[in-house]
């Protein structure tokens, strides 16, 4: 078995999560070791969820602006050389702790995904070098519900709305990276964009959908094209459909599109079976 890395990527509401568990279950099935990590895991190896950077002169400044939360920061914060990590999310969740506002806006200025895009790929790269070091000193297969391509195209396209280049060789570079785990990319794909992410709109909590538009029309690429509400963010969502396209069709790793329109469990069970015995014979 020398597949270390089996990533999900598509749009929201195309199924990534149902998908890659579905792909952890077959694994098992077949007895490999497998670990699953889904979009949002605070404790990702590859990539940042809730996470501020600081340099170290930077951090000393925010710990002088609070004396409550003093020794909670510095015991939480991850130090590595003059870069530091702090996971502000973890703590919230894990400790129960509730930053004041002036502070926790002080944070959020450094969340790793607010930082430029020059800095933010700096710290993703680095990252996923390391997960990869990592990876090869042991056998399980490391299941990842999208970050490749997602996270750069979110803060390159949707945030900053950077030259496709830039965006594009943001992506090809962690692809590189990653290249020596024969990874796996599965791309998933729907018949009608428009519906599935429609359907994800009413099924999820309307912060969710609130925050998700907010997000894709007031900034970056949205903002530039000037478009609003649901409409608008379908518009970017087809843009960024555009791109990742464009990706998979330069990108150097094992990759595969899968349409998922018909929501047939046992139909989709099947043909995955088939890519990832196809994939690992290969």
């Amino acid at each position: 078995m020398n597949t270390k890395l089996i990533i999900v990527e598509g749009l929201p509401g195309f199924g990534k999560s149902t998908i890659a568990q579905l792909i952890l279950e077959i694994l098992i099935e077949m007895n490999i070791e497998s670990q699953l990590f889904k979009e949002g895991n605070l404790a990702h190896p590859a990539d940042y969820d809730g996470v501020a950077y600081f340099t170290k002169s930077e951090f000393e400044g925010l710990l002088s602006s609070t004396e409550d939360f003093r020794e909670i920061l510095n015991g939480q914060v991850a130090k590595q050389g003059n870069d530091y990590f702090l996971p502000y999310r973890k703590i919230e969740i894990e400790l129960g702790i509730k930053f004041p506002d002036a502070l926790l806006s002080e944070i959020l200025k450094q969340d790793i995904y607010e930082l430029p895009l020059d800095q933010n790929r700096e710290l993703i790269t680095d990252k996923w070098g390391r997960f990869t070091e990592s990876a090869l000193n042991n056998q399980k297969v490391y299941i990842f519900e999208c970050c490749l391509i997602q996270n750069p195209v979110t803060v390159g396209m949707i945030k900053y709305d950077a030259p496709k280049e830039k965006t594009k060789n943001y992506v090809m570079s962690l692809a590189k990276t990653i290249a020596c785990l024969n990874p796996l990319l599965i791309y998933l794909e729907q018949n009608d964009l428009e519906f599935s992410f429609n359907k994800a709109v009413m099924e999820r909590p309307k912060e969710w959908s609130e925050g998700f538009i907010n997000y894709y029309t007031t900034q970056g690429y949205g903002k530039e094209h000037g478009y609003s509400g649901l409409d608008g963010t379908i518009q970017v969502l087809k843009a960024r459909a555009e791109l990742e396209n464009e990706i998979l069709d330069r990108i150097e790793i094992g990759n595969v599109k899968f349409n998922n329109s018909s929501y047939n469990f046992d139909k989709c069970r099947s043909e995955l079976i088939n890519i990832i015995k196809s994939h690992l014979a290969g």
